[in-house]
């Protein structure tokens, strides 16, 4: 059993203490990640309040399911992964797409000027981006971000790849106003 903090020497070691349920390392566990998974539930549902509430359900499916993170690839991966999927469930059980409409031309691309990018801050940016409507914001994570296609996209939030790649359209769209209103 693990009595301080200090006594962690490794990942590994804090992986199968938290997979015996220590609380100790459960907790490091948490301190460690909380403020990275705080950043990603973020991106997905915009509002601290309820990124908060997404980290805490994120974090219980990560002590539930600890014992199946065999190794391969990072250990921060596999938890970015768990908290993307618990706050695209929050924003399901909200059914933020249920009035989402395929767009008939989603191929015009809306350019940005470099002079408005380079007049942003990354934290500017996902500010900006936080603030995108709901369904706006879950396609454009998954899709800029985390690098889902929109094949993956429409499964996961039951949606046609055409309303996926609409709600991509739009989302560029969004934010090119946005940059612009910025210069």
């Amino acid at each position: 059993m693990i009595t301080s903090n200090r006594d962690i020497l490794d990942e590994k070691e804090l992986l199968r203490a938290c997979a015996k349920q220590d609380s100790r390392a459960q907790r490091t566990l948490y301190e460690l990640y909380s403020p990275k998974m705080l950043t990603v539930c973020m991106r997905y549902v915009g509002d601290r309040e309820r990124a908060r509430d997404v980290l805490h359900d994120g974090f219980i499916t990560v002590f539930e399911k600890i014992d199946s993170y065999n190794g391969s690839g990072s250990f921060e991966g596999w938890l970015r992964r768990i908290f993307a999927n618990t706050s695209l469930m929050y924003l399901r059980k909200g059914d933020v797409l249920k009035f989402t409409e395929e767009l008939s031309d989603v191929s015009k691309e809306y350019s940005v000027e470099n002079t408005v990018m380079g007049n942003i801050t990354s934290k500017e940016l996902l500010r900006l981006i936080a603030s995108m409507p709901d369904g706006f914001r879950a396609v454009f994570n998954m899709y800029a971000i985390e690098g889902y296609s929109h094949l993956e996209i429409a499964k996961v939030l039951g949606i046609t790849e055409g309303s996926s790649r609409s709600q991509l359209s739009r989302a560029r769209h969004w934010l090119q106003e946005r940059l612009q209103d910025i210069r």
